[in-house]
């Protein structure tokens, strides 16, 4: 029977976040099956929880290790493991703002941030502007503020991982000329413009595909060692094709 006033328990309140948000292991690969013991101090390996503590430790809730299945969950901590369970789901922009309540001195220092994201997203909410961090969420508040947590996901887009800069070669107005070679070749040349007389040119491949001879190149570095003159230079590799092929630049070789 579903009691909303009553306190969540530990085990309640893990195998709600687990399996409201869908979190699994399924793309870790083990040298051994993990148990629920490997990562807690009470929670039995054979209990009907003891999956969920593991999923639970594994996608990084911060579950701590002595934690009693049993025992009641406080609403601090309950925010704090629904924050990391979202963080899980994306890298969401919050608003950089702070949140004053009248208990906020009441909470876990560890704690902090997890609640902050939470009442600024609306996903937790005050009480008669407190938080109330010690108390025991009761089990109607967990349910509200995961309903909370999963339309938040759902109707937010994530942050899209930043990509990697690409590196700036150092050839600049890269061009392929070609000409005839006798009767029956082409002479294909790939020139650039280097920063100083240190680097070099080369042909690294050339791929034959239809009717086309595709040329990419290969950025020779200077020696370390050496001093140059800052001048700009002019860089050349040649190579020979069947005029029965039209050149094509295919770029730097990777």
């Amino acid at each position: 029977m579903f009691k909303p006033k009553s306190a969540l328990t530990a085990q309640s309140a893990v195998l709600l976040i687990v399996n409201g948000f869908g979190l699994n292991i399924d793309n870790i690969r083990f040298i051994k099956e993990p148990k629920a013991s490997d990562y807690y101090t009470k929670v039995k390996d054979d209990a009907y929880y003891a999956k969920a503590f593991i999923i639970a430790n594994l996608n990084g809730l911060e579950i701590p290790r002595d934690i009693d299945p049993n025992g009641k969950v406080t609403r601090e901590q309950f925010a704090h493991w629904i924050f990391k369970a979202i963080s899980k789901k994306g890298d969401y922009a919050w608003i950089e703002m702070y949140q004053t309540f009248k208990d906020e001195d009441k909470v876990t220092q560890g704690y902090m941030d997890s609640v902050q994201k939470l009442l600024i997203g609306k996903i937790a909410s005050l009480d008669n502007g407190k938080f109330r961090p010690k108390d025991a969420i009761t089990r109607s508040e967990a349910a509200v503020m995961l309903a909370k947590a999963l339309s938040f996901v759902k109707n937010t887009q994530p942050v899209p991982p930043a990509q990697p800069e690409q590196p700036v070669s150092p050839l600049t107005e890269v061009k392929l000329t070609s000409e005839a070679y006798g009767s029956e070749a082409l002479k294909v040349t790939v020139s650039a413009q280097a920063p100083h007389p240190g680097y070099g040119i080369e042909i690294a491949n050339v791929a034959f595909k239809d009717k086309q001879a595709i040329v990419t190149y290969r950025i020779v570095k200077p020696d370390p060692a050496a001093l140059y003159p800052q001048v700009i230079t002019t860089v050349k590799a040649s190579v020979y094709v069947s005029n029965a092929y039209t050149p094509v630049l295919g770029g730097e070789a990777q």
